[in-house]
């Protein structure tokens, strides 16, 4: 077996996603202040300098029927046992996955770290922590994606990282977008009593409400050991007066019934569902299901259901240092939707006023990404990340196979460890995106590609985006390999090391998000 692997084929879209809008639609819809063009998370990273390989090519889809390796073994929705370790037999030079902007991995490992724990290796999703930080790759004129694939080598021999970095048309003013009927489904449950928790949701609320349009409606429903409806679908106009006095009444009560929760949510949502508006579901809770339904298979139908029926979609925004990450992604993914954590008034700015009004629209459903390397300069390759998003290859371009959505002013980023060939020379791969048109559900698709001169520097000296995007990515891995289950990805540094030059990133560009990466890294260095 090769020390580092190449990533294999998977099998569909596993379950992702957690909850990522909470106290968002406010900010969702809203003007708050700040650069509309950021990704799911942070600031940006990327200078203006990239590099571009030759003209495109169609990636090679296979055959259908043609014999794959899996890797692991698919169980239930898409969710897999192993990750994208596995080695991938020669010719098999392929790598599809559904795109996903979500970033509460990264917010919650952040969370843990400075609680003086190290974070649950089974909760750490590397590509969550790299798509929390914004990059700042070419725009499209219209809507769809820009791509943008460049790489630099690491210290390993023969091994680079490749960066592929897709981007949607910048977000659009708080006038100009749709209106929308959110229904906001807030955990009341005793452990919601946790300071940053409820009282987070309760100011958020309030703020949101005071910036939303008058065009806009809003439900909210409340859960702990039962489900209540506190208001329904109400247009705000002249009703905000009403609908602070919903948010101001949320107070801590019995257990979570989370079933009960997501079921009157989705009905409440159902009930007032307007036409030519987006019609949202966004859920704040700590995922915690200790009465009721708590099978998630049960809850995760419901969420499906009406995602197929309605077209409604689900956002979720995870809480405390006690938090459900599997069931609240998997909620998320099921719906259709995002997810992020929230634990301090910081970061509930950055999700609402930053990332929630990237939700509210769609530009692209449905889309996945694949990654085509040469046979004849690559040797094999490994995915970092997006362990439960992978999708066959000969599924591509069945639009029938579910993908991510994907909202104005994102950036999504997916980095790969590649081995090449010695002596190698020309054309390295092209990457793809396929999307549907949200409305017309039309099919598109857009690539990009490199050459392997585009890896002649040390990943170390690139461009900062693509530095941001290695240490994001080695301190994800460092974290995930805590158990000793795992290798580390080639060139890795010890987290010493990463703490260094993430402080020195930081000290360069006065950007806080990295002063708050080079901290948890050096937290973690001093837990490990």
């Amino acid at each position: 077996m090769n020390r580092y692997g190449t990533h294999g084929k998977r099998g569909r879209r596993g379950a992702t996603a957690l909850l990522a809008l909470t106290l968002a639609g406010g900010l969702l819809l809203t003007g708050c202040g700040g650069d509309d063009d950021a990704s799911g998370g942070a600031k940006d990273t990327t200078a203006d300098s990239r590099r571009r390989g030759s003209a495109p090519m169609p990636p090679p889809d296979r055959p259908r029927g043609e014999q794959r390796y899996d890797g692991g073994t698919s169980t239930g929705e898409g969710e897999k046992n192993g990750d994208s370790r596995e080695i991938a037999p020669d010719p098999d030079h392929l790598s599809t996955f559904a795109l996903d902007v979500d970033t509460a991995s990264y917010g919650y490992a952040r969370r843990t770290l400075s609680e003086g724990r190290l974070p649950d290796p089974a909760t750490v999703r590397p590509e969550e922590f790299v798509n929390s930080f914004r990059q700042d790759y070419e725009r499209p004129d219209g809507d769809g994606f820009s791509v943008t694939v460049d790489g630099a080598r690491t210290d390993d021999e023969d091994w680079s990282l490749v960066r592929v970095g897709l981007a949607t048309r910048s977000a659009e003013g708080r006038d100009e977008r749709p209106p929308a009927a959110l229904t906001f489904v807030i955990d009341v449950s005793g452990s919601m009593a946790e300071p940053g928790r409820l009282d987070l949701a309760r100011k958020a609320l309030g703020t949101m409400t005071d910036r939303l349009r008058d065009d806009d409606s809003v439900a909210l429903v409340t859960f702990s050991d039962e489900a209540e409806t506190v208001l329904p679908m109400t247009r705000l106009g002249d009703h905000r007066g009403r609908v602070h006095d919903a948010i101001d009444g949320l107070e801590p009560a019995e257990s979570t019934n989370l079933g009960a929760g997501v079921e009157a949510g989705y009905g409440t949502a159902v009930e007032g569902r307007r036409e030519g508006v987006t019609n949202r579901v966004v859920l704040v809770s700590d995922a915690l299901a200790n009465t009721g339904d708590t099978d998630a298979d049960t809850i995760l139908e419901r969420v499906a259901t009406e995602r197929r029926e309605h077209g409604i979609t689900l956002f979720g925004v995870g809480v405390g240092s006690d938090y459900g990450d599997a069931l609240m992604e998997r909620l998320a993914d099921k719906g259709d939707g995002h997810t992020a954590y929230v634990s301090t008034t910081e970061d509930a700015h950055e999700v609402f006023c930053e990332q929630l009004p990237r939700h509210i629209e769609l530009t692209a459903r449905d889309a996945k990404a694949q990654v085509a390397f040469d046979p004849e300069t690559v040797a094999e390759f490994r995915l970092v990340g997006y362990d439960n998003r992978q999708v066959a290859d000969e599924d591509f371009r069945d639009d029938r196979v579910d993908g991510g959505e994907v909202g104005p002013g994102h950036t999504v980023t997916a980095l790969y460890a590649v081995r090449t060939r010695p002596g190698a020379d020309g054309h390295l791969a092209t990457a793809t995106v396929r999307w549907l048109d949200p409305d017309s559900r039309d099919p598109h698709e857009e690539s990009g590609a490199v050459e392997t001169d585009a890896l002649g520097e040390s990943v170390w000296d690139a461009e900062r985006g693509l530095r941001v995007t290695a240490t994001a990515a080695y301190f994800a891995d460092a974290l995930r390999s805590a158990d000793g289950d795992r290798s580390s990805l080639p060139g890795a540094p010890d987290l010493s090391e990463l703490s260094e030059r993430a402080d020195g990133l930081a000290g360069r560009t006065g950007d806080e998000d990295l002063r708050e990466l080079a901290e948890a890294i050096e937290e973690a260095d001093r837990l490990a």
